[in-house]
């Protein structure tokens, strides 16, 4: 039997320590703080005021996390996490009460949006490795939590059906990516008013025929 101190490392078999709390405590931290700060400064924030954020050194972060990529990523993970726990708790919703769907759907983009998901856009840049495994592994279970939300929605009669996930994406990250360097303190009573105005406009039936095509997520990750 394993001691609460140890697991087994299963490629070798070894005994491994645990985690002390104080460590986790400190990955946590860390990770918040650069949440904060890239959504206050951009993704360019240096490492040193991370730390700082986070009441830790910088011998501290690079203990937790290789480099500024794996920091990163780390960071994109806890929000994907995040908001596809707010897609899941709506899909409940909505698979118990089918009248509630669209309802649920609006609860998660406001939800989403608390979540600073356009604070992601400006990390995927060229040197940023959106094929590492955890990355696809959230994506998958983010796309699967948002696209079987909607599609509650649009069994309802409650969503129009020219819209697809993509569309809905590309409109939250747009509205909620924030301005690096710009104090803006009553900046969410603006976006959940716009996220309103655009929920009030993807209900059934549709008031107008929309140009082009559905976007999906594959469409914007070819993009």
């Amino acid at each position: 039997m394993v001691s609460a101190a140890a697991t087994t490392a299963p490629a070798t078999g070894k005994r491994v320590p645990k985690p002390r709390a104080d460590a986790l405590r400190n990955r946590e931290r860390i990770v918040a703080a650069a949440r904060e700060m890239v959504v206050e400064f951009g993704a360019e924030v240096p490492i040193d005021e991370i730390a700082r954020r986070a009441g830790v050194g910088n011998a501290t972060v690079y203990r937790h996390f290789a480099d500024r990529a794996d920091l990163l990523r780390h960071v994109v993970l806890s929000v994907m996490d995040s908001v596809t726990e707010h897609a899941e708790r709506a899909l409940a919703v909505a698979d118990a009460d089918p009248d509630a769907s669209f309802g649920a759907l609006r609860t998660f983009v406001h939800a989403a949006a608390d979540e600073r998901i356009g604070a992601l856009c400006p990390m995927l840049t060229a040197g940023f490795d959106k094929d590492h495994p955890d990355l696809l592994a959230a994506r998958d279970r983010l796309e699967a939590g948002t696209e079987g939300l909607m599609e509650r929605a649009r069994a309802a009669g409650q969503l129009r059906t020219d819209i697809a996930v993509g569309d809905l994406m590309v409109a939250l990250s747009q509205l909620t990516r924030p301005l690096p360097g710009i104090a803006c303190l009553d900046i969410d009573r603006f976006v959940h008013r716009h996220l309103q105005l655009f929920l009030d406009g993807l209900m059934a039936p549709a008031r107008s025929e929309l140009p082009g095509a559905p976007a999906t997520l594959e469409d914007l990750r070819q993009a």
